[in-house]
């Protein structure tokens, strides 16, 4: 590969060359925008993507690891297809610096691609706890043997080696990749048991009684949870291999495999060797432009639109793409512009496990009575009071809360009640009015209900979203099965559907099989 011959200065560009750095689930979506325009002719588009494989669905990793999905079947872009339409696709390589100056991206190799307008899309990486025994270096981690984190792919055949022994497997973190991590590990067979350090899993999301009935919805599954644990180091056998998770008691967690799921980092050393303006990601404007600079872009998990830290959640990062790619063909090719950005929403976590079922979302802290005290009741001038109803059933591990003002869904946790789960997440993010009996909500994953076909018409509709990640509702789904899509790997394929967290793909079998079965009939 040689180095693009730069332009004359001043010279108009046959066609606006386009480079993106990273090729994950938020690149490919970038790339698939843009497409259309670069199969035209009007856009050169090169992506260089560090890991060998093309971009894949990151989300499903610990589905991968237990051998619940295959490879192929988490894979988001194509790189034959992609060349097809003229896309440059360059994978297994590391792109080593960025020379603003000249507006070129340097490889490992030296050589270069010169760029109209860059985009970072690096994504994170994982975090490594700072223990004896680890390499602390963030950015060339050295694990031992028996230790593995679980971010790309190539992190998930050691996990998957010991569940062939059914080994026992200790988990460092109680976010949402570590538990689904326990939760399938152990439905395979190993021992497992998670180690966080607050009082309850999901701690800075969930509230307290949500996190303990989750604890014990956890312990139900067979996962053993160890809380308030504060991990110091590693204890190792004669060949270095990890043997126990030592604890700042004394004590000791043992096991065969140690599974590093203690969040993700922002990858942010490109943007700072190209003198970028770094927070907690690469700091960026309201139009996703990297901050005192005219050409440099930032989406996904490295971006930083506001004073928040990135979520970390691919929904959020999608809807950069999106944005930018509108953005980029407006100024490029003469198309409307995007309505502006906007404030990121409320995400909604999902927890996706067999036998445990996790939706929550928003302002889940308050307690039923922090209504009426005091220091919580709005005068006539502020805002109207947060209002909280919680039902809880902890022996069959079913919990939820929901939050309103002046009747709109601000929060709620839902656990082990599924169709309440997916009414409270729409009305959520459509910014809906509770119903003013409450009870219906709950009544939602009664007998009747079920009978009836589940939640409410109104997110049984063809217009209902379906793959929330996508947004794909409920009638395209329908239309592509109707088109002879007959696999979720089809309709991911045409729609996008199914794609990101992976929570609508049984809906998405759902279609397909009453779709069948009522041409069967």
């Amino acid at each position: 590969m040689t180095a693009p011959a730069q332009r004359p200065a001043g010279s108009a560009p046959a066609r606006p060359r386009i480079v993106v750095v990273g090729f994950g689930p938020v690149a490919a979506r970038f790339v698939d925008e843009l497409r259309p325009a670069v199969a035209a002719g009007a856009l050169e588009l090169t992506v260089v993507g560090e890991e060998e494989l093309p971009a894949y669905n990151r989300v499903l990793i610990a589905d991968l690891g237990v051998g619940r999905t295959a490879l192929g079947a988490m894979a988001l872009a194509d790189p034959e297809e992609l060349a097809r339409d003229g896309v440059r696709v360059l994978t297994g390589t590391r792109v080593a610096r960025v020379d603003r100056s000249r507006r070129a991206v340097r490889l490992a190799d030296g050589t270069g691609l010169a760029y109209d307008r860059l985009v970072l899309a690096t994504g994170a990486r994982a975090v490594v706890p700072n223990l004896t025994g680890l390499n602390p270096d963030p950015l060339h981690p050295v694990l031992p043997p028996g230790v593995t984190a679980l971010r790309v792919a190539d992190d998930v055949a050691r996990l998957a080696s010991e569940l062939e022994g059914r080994r026992r497997i200790v988990v460092l973190g109680g976010g949402v990749l570590g538990l689904e991590a326990a939760l399938a590990a152990s439905e395979e067979g190993a021992t497992v048991t998670v180690v966080h350090h607050g009082d309850r899993p999901l701690g800075r999301t969930i509230d307290a009684a949500g996190g303990a009935t989750l604890a014990a919805a956890l312990r139900r599954q067979g996962v053993r949870v160890a809380g308030n644990a504060r991990s110091t180091g590693l204890e190792t056998g004669p060949e270095g291999a990890f043997r126990a998770l030592l604890l700042d008691d004394g004590s000791a967690i043992d096991g065969d495999l140690l599974v590093l799921a203690c969040g993700a980092r922002p990858r942010t050393e490109l943007a700072e060797g190209a003198g970028l303006a770094v927070g907690a990601g690469v700091l960026v404007d309201e139009g996703l432009r990297a901050l005192h600079t005219e050409h440099v872009f930032a989406i996904g998990d490295c971006a930083q639109p506001g004073e928040k830290a990135p979520s970390g959640l691919l929904a959020p990062g999608w809807r950069h793409a999106d944005w930018l790619a509108a953005r980029f063909r407006s100024e490029l090719l003469g198309e409307p512009a995007p309505a502006p950005l906007g404030p990121e929403r409320a995400p909604v976590i999902l927890l996706k496990a067999r036998g445990v079922n996790l939706a929550l979302a928003g302002a889940v802290a308050a307690d039923p009575w922090d209504a009426f005290s005091l220091e919580n009741a709005a005068g006539e001038s502020g805002p109207p009071p947060l209002q909280v109803s919680l039902w809880s059933d902890p022996e069959h591990g079913a919990y939820v809360k929901m939050a309103t003002r002046a009747g709109v869904l601000v929060g709620f946790v839902a656990l082990g009640m599924p169709r309440a789960a997916a009414e409270l997440t729409l009305l959520f993010e459509s910014g809906a009015e509770l119903p003013a009996d409450r009870s219906v909500i709950l009544r939602l994953d009664g007998p009747e209900a079920a009978l009836a076909g589940g939640p409410s018409a109104a997110g049984t509709g063809p217009e209902a979203t379906l793959c929330r990640c996508a947004g794909v509702s409920r009638g395209e789904v329908q239309e592509a099965v109707g088109n002879g899509c007959s696999t979720v790997e089809d309709i991911s394929r045409k729609t996008r559907a199914g794609t990101g967290c992976g929570g609508c793909r049984d809906g998405l079998r759902e279609l397909i099989e009453a779709h069948f079965a009522a041409a069967a009939a």
